[in-house]
């Protein structure tokens, strides 16, 4: 899991049919806004055109992401692959007509990115999975539980292809909430894939058998218990391109989350949804770019880092270095006055900005000869020295930083 607590940042992509008609995907026909039939009308629509895995490949990079998730089949069951086990792909079923999934791969190792492919476990499509719509049930799997093991054969065989064809470094599963574990053959699966791919990552929705948490949309309010963890989000609210959701967040505040969440031990999966023809929308392009100046500018506070100190200590998100030498605050606010530290024992050699190195003068107030509490310390940070979005301050300590804590 080293190089996933490492990374911090990678972006999601939601890219299928559904980007023909700008509508919901796979959930559209499920939820009876549009007919299963007239949803399958943009199999005619799909081109890919456009589509340049090596410039996706280093827009990616410029981000900051250091890993990339792509939709190689969403719940409509439609594969972005030329599987074998259904003509239901676009090589056979739409004017794309050629594997999308192997040079998005190949791309992405150019640049040293590590790669990752969503799968539904579920597939609304196929006759012999139990549910078709919200409104209706094909088949119970406990009457029939033969018709039910050829759909799990079938999806076991999917993902076999998927681990044979493209050796993903991280399985993104999703649609697991239908059935058990014990149904799903979870743990079997999980074993399969770390036979032919003992280094795989699998995220959380495999029925208890993933190896890291996914909450989704809303960063968590509490640090999650889990060791591993990544919040999946979107740029605007729609997971795959709609043209008419022009809601979406601002650099700045999804700089603002990322950092949330790295604070907290976590990565952000930000996702992007590219156009049928595989352009990625200019809004798109310029949060990407305005991430990617920030990351790099900052790149030693958000990479390689763990979780920082406790709020008590400092009223904002923090980082630490791997060693605990360097402590790094996130000024998300145009400070008023000096920035604030309580309870810091550490001895400090320098405090500095990260990206530009201006060093910053402190001194520490209320320290009490007779006390073990260390006093507050107070770092001024002039005007000119912040950042456009989030600033960065550095503190370079003499040792692994020792917090005082008077209940502990």
């Amino acid at each position: 899991m080293q190089w996933f607590a490492d990374a911090k940042l990678g972006l999601f992509i939601h890219w299928g049919i559904y980007a023909v008609y700008g509508i919901d995907e796979s959930w559209a026909f499920y939820n009876g806004y549009i007919s299963y039939q007239d949803y399958m009308k943009q199999l005619e629509g799909f081109t890919a055109a456009e589509y340049d895995p090596n410039k996706w490949a280093t827009i990616i990079k410029q981000s900051g992401a250091k890993y990339a998730v792509l939709t190689s089949k969403h719940h409509d069951g439609v594969a972005l692959w030329p599987t074998k086990l259904s003509d239901l792909n676009v090589v056979e079923k739409t004017p794309a007509s050629r594997d999308l999934i192997g040079p998005f791969c190949r791309a992405l190792r150019k640049q040293g990115l590590k790669v990752g492919l969503y799968f539904s476990h579920l597939d609304w499509s196929h006759p012999d999975y139990p549910h078709f719509t919200g409104s209706q049930k094909r088949y119970d799997i406990n009457q029939e539980p033969d018709r039910w093991a050829d759909f799990v054969e079938f999806r076991n065989k999917q993902i076999e292809e998927i681990a044979s064809l493209y050796q993903p470094d991280l399985f993104w599963f999703d649609g697991d909430w239908d059935f058990s574990a014990e149904e799903w053959q979870a743990k079997e699966l999980r074993e399969m894939i770390l036979s032919n791919l003992p280094d795989a990552i699998i995220n959380s929705r495999l029925n208890g058998y993933g190896d890291y948490a996914t909450p989704e949309q809303g960063v968590p309010v509490i640090r999650p218990q889990d060791r591993f963890w990544e919040l999946c989000m979107t740029m605007n609210d729609s997971w795959g391109y709609q043209g008419n959701d022009h809601n979406y967040k601002t650099p700045n505040q999804i700089i603002r989350i990322l950092v949330d969440c790295i604070s907290r031990g976590g990565n952000l999966l930000l996702d992007i949804g590219p156009m049928e023809d595989g352009k990625i929308p200019a809004e798109q392009l310029y949060i990407l770019e305005e991430l990617g100046r920030w990351t790099h500018k900052h790149a030693e506070a958000i990479y390689e880092t763990t979780a920082g100190i406790p709020y008590d200590h400092f009223y904002g998100p923090t980082t630490l270095s791997k060693d605990r030498k360097n402590l790094y605050l996130f000024l998300d606010h145009k400070p008023i006055g000096a920035v604030v530290l309580k309870g810091i024992m550490s001895k400090i050699n320098r405090i500095r900005v990260v990206g530009n190195g201006i060093k910053l003068s402190w001194k520490i107030m209320g320290k009490q000869y007779w006390s073990e509490n260390p006093g507050l310390l107070y770092i001024e940070v002039p005007e000119k020295s912040l950042d456009d979005q989030v600033t960065v301050i550095a503190l370079q300590l003499d040792g692994p930083i020792e917090l005082f804590r008077e209940n502990q």
